[in-house]
């Protein structure tokens, strides 16, 4: 188990169900960090990670005070993908491949639809389902030093449709087509290009860089940014709006905005999780 982060310093860490996975919050500046935690294995993913993250992330989603997330791993590598030696045993049984491929697919719906922002802090290796969870996130920001990649094409494993597709959304069909093709890695430069990365920083400044934006996001309006997530992740757009308008018409959100710019504070929006809360 690592030692405490600059990401999880003055943190409390909260129950998690399984190892490798590690969870905290300090209940003052809105930012909860999740953790991936197996550096003797460069935090390699197993299938009891998989199956524990939804439940871990609605916690963190139901915990009071939480309104943005950060997703890292331990000892400067993001994660090195599934547990390569697990996949062998997976891939003995048709049925067994099915079931771990959606846990698999289940966990990264799960960070997708996570009702706050999320930022994938990527250090060194972010590899295949390591690269797969950061691309649930609704940003990363990466050190310079990080390399990204998705290698199925390197193992014979058929890429679920879900990650492909959202590797598509975010990068283009022809970038998408060369990192799933080719299986290398890219560099943060060049990740950055492609729009895997939002920001890339020298791997000394990057985690104080993340958790200043994180702040940043957890003072901004639970309303204005959870309607812009449901919208940007709808097939429609206006009709997954609609609620949100509708409820933003009487929520106080609005008033205290309008009221803090014109007495030139911070505005002090209340926590919301939905369009009907």
């Amino acid at each position: 188990m690592t030692d405490q982060t600059p990401l999880t310093a003055d943190r409390a860490e909260l129950p998690s169900p399984v190892p490798g996975l590690r969870a905290f919050h300090n209940g003052t500046d809105g930012v909860a960090v999740l953790l991936l935690d197996r550096p003797e294995r460069r935090n390699a993913v197993t299938l009891a990670m998989w199956q524990a993250l939804p439940g871990l992330l609605a916690a963190l989603a139901a915990r009071p005070g939480v309104r943005a997330l950060l997703v890292t791993g331990a000892e400067r590598t993001f994660s090195a993908g599934a547990d390569i030696g697990e996949l062998a045993q997976v891939y003995g049984e048709p049925a067994s491949a099915d079931a771990y491929h959606a846990r698999n697919v289940e966990a990264e719906q799960a960070l997708a639809a996570f009702p706050h922002p999320t930022l994938a802090v990527v250090h060194g290796s972010c590899v295949g389902g390591g690269c797969q969870l950061a691309l649930a996130c609704d940003l990363r920001f990466g050190a310079a030093d990080a390399r990204l990649g998705i290698t199925p094409a390197k193992l014979g494993v058929v890429y679920p449709a879900v990650p492909t597709a959202r590797l598509a959304a975010l990068v283009g069909p022809a970038r998408a087509k060369y990192l799933l093709f080719s299986g290398e890695l890219v560099d943060a430069e060049r990740a950055e290009r492609f729009g895997l990365l939002d920001e890339v920083h020298p791997a000394e400044r990057l985690d104080g860089r993340a958790l200043e934006f994180a702040r940043l996001l957890a003072r901004r309006s639970p309303q204005t940014i959870g309607a812009a997530k449901a919208a940007l992740a709808a097939s429609d757009p206006a009709a997954a709006l609609a609620p949100w308008e509708q409820r933003s018409r009487e929520a106080p959100d609005v008033r205290e905005g309008l009221a803090a710019f014109l007495e030139r504070r911070e505005p002090s929006f209340p926590d919301r999780l939905g369009p009907t809360e």
